[in-house]
């Protein structure tokens, strides 16, 4: 098997399944075993461009590529195991869809007798309406059930953190459940069971700027493990004030519109009927507060210092957690196939520009992939906290390495990340929260030549 600090990186000028299947490198499936329960975890976080619906080749894994490591895993397997395909998309996005976009049955028929199963993991979906959720529907989830796993005290990155006076914001308008869920001692997240069942975990994220996290990739794909997203701090309520990293500074924003929003959240759009009486009072707000697009705020910016705490508790969930949420002291087989073909920068990851990378990006450990992934865009791995904050991770470890010993396979060669930059950077715009912070110095000349 190939060491963990070797990240390969192949080049592919579309999206042929075949040719994608001949070019992924054997070494990368060594983890996959005949009678192996095996999950594809893709990136679906909504059917298409948020504010472009056709568009959607560069917002979610592409078909071509899972197409392709599924074939290299039937293979592996030789006739025995399971092949979940699974996500748990935002709740606001229409599975239904997201997955004719998919070739469901090719896959069916490539399994050849081998169960192969495609899972929507939300117990919720909504319905929006000006950005408002004005109605939900349940859903089956995962038919395995879910699993609690709580990372106590210093076993979570949350250990140590001050969370600010009005506390974290998860996924949902009650904040209080998210602080119950991190409470200074407890830190729960809840986690398909056919995840914490499986023998391989195989990471097929689409590359993306990040509007929290700064770019998505392996690590941040991990949220869609989740059953529950309301047990997910995004960010901590407040200015620097309140100690929060909401907003950027103690503005308006922060000292009006985050109190009005969250108590509107909490007393007033729960309720389906009042949230639809009032969606369209949502442009208005708009227009008082500033658009997002122009306006930090609900943490989409680079001094975040929730989000990646979240993000690196969920890895060591993936990767350490049994399926009756105990901790073990081996990790998962584990796999990373990053489609960069085409990827997104700007306004990501609902929103984002296509940006034709033309890569695909594997290894076994999702921090060194990820590490490649950002000087990939043109960005500096140790000014994203995700991926600086995951080489020192308490307990549970993710790495055992440093970014200086990861090496690079590119074009035939190998060496150092640094030694092979200039050959692999493709300069992308990061997200504006993001920008003047994160972009190398190679990114700034070569978008000013």
């Amino acid at each position: 098997m190939a060491p963990a600090t070797l990240v390969r990186v192949i080049r592919a000028k579309g999206y042929d399944p075949d040719r994608l299947a001949e070019a992924l490198p054997d070494a990368v499936f060594d983890a996959v075993r005949s009678g192996d329960r095996v999950v594809l975890k893709p990136n679906w976080v909504l059917e298409g461009h948020k504010e472009r619906p056709d568009e959607w080749e560069h917002v979610i894994t592409h078909p071509a590529v899972i197409t392709a490591v599924l074939s290299r895993v039937i293979s592996r397997l030789a006739g025995s195991g399971r092949i979940s395909i699974i996500d748990g998309p935002q709740t606001d996005a229409s599975f239904k869809t997201l997955i004719a976009r998919y070739p469901v049955a090719r896959w069916q028929a490539m399994a050849r007798g081998l169960e192969l199963e495609v899972i929507d993991l939300r117990d919720v979906e909504q319905d929006t309406f000006n950005g408002i959720v004005v109605r939900r529907r349940s859903l089956r989830g995962d038919p395995r059930g879910k699993v609690t796993v709580d990372l106590l005290d210093d076993a979570s990155e949350f250990a140590g953190h001050t969370r600010s006076v009005r506390g974290y914001y998860g996924a949902d308008y009650d904040r209080s459940e998210t602080n119950r869920a991190h409470d200074g001692h407890h830190n729960l997240y809840s986690v398909s069971r056919s995840v914490l069942e499986s023998d391989v975990f195989i990471n097929l994220p689409k590359l993306k700027t990040h509007r929290k996290s700064g770019i998505t990739a392996c690590l941040k794909n991990l949220v869609g493990i989740n059953t529950y997203k309301n047990y997910l701090p995004h960010h901590s309520e407040g200015g620097p004030s309140q100690r929060g990293d909401q907003f950027p500074t103690d503005n308006l924003n922060a000292r009006v519109e985050g109190p009005l929003l969250g108590f509107l959240k909490l007393h007033v759009l729960r309720n389906p009927h009042l949230a639809l009486a009032l969606a369209p009072l949502n442009t208005l707000g708009r227009k008082l507060f500033g658009e997002t697009r122009a306006v930090v705020r609900s943490g989409n910016w680079y001094g975040n210092d929730t989000i990646w705490r979240m993000i690196l508790d969920l890895n060591k969930v993936l990767l350490y957690a049994r399926p009756d949420g105990s901790m073990s002291e081996t990790p998962r087989r584990y796999i990373g196939i990053v489609d960069a073909i085409a990827a997104g920068d700007g306004e990501g990851p609902l929103a984002p520009d296509r940006v034709d990378l033309g890569y695909v990006i594997c290894g076994i450990n999702p921090v060194a992939i990820d590490t490649v992934c950002a000087a990939a865009m043109g960005f500096d791995p140790m000014k994203i906290p995700s991926i600086a904050r995951a080489y020192g991770a308490r307990h549970h470890a993710l790495v055992d390495f440093t970014a200086a010993a990861i090496e690079l396979e590119l074009d035939g060669a190998r060496g150092s990340l640094d030694a092979l930059f200039d050959s692999l950077m493709v300069p992308c715009r990061p997200h504006f929260g993001w920008r003047g912070h994160i972009e190398t110095e190679r990114h700034a000349i070569a978008t000013a030549s």
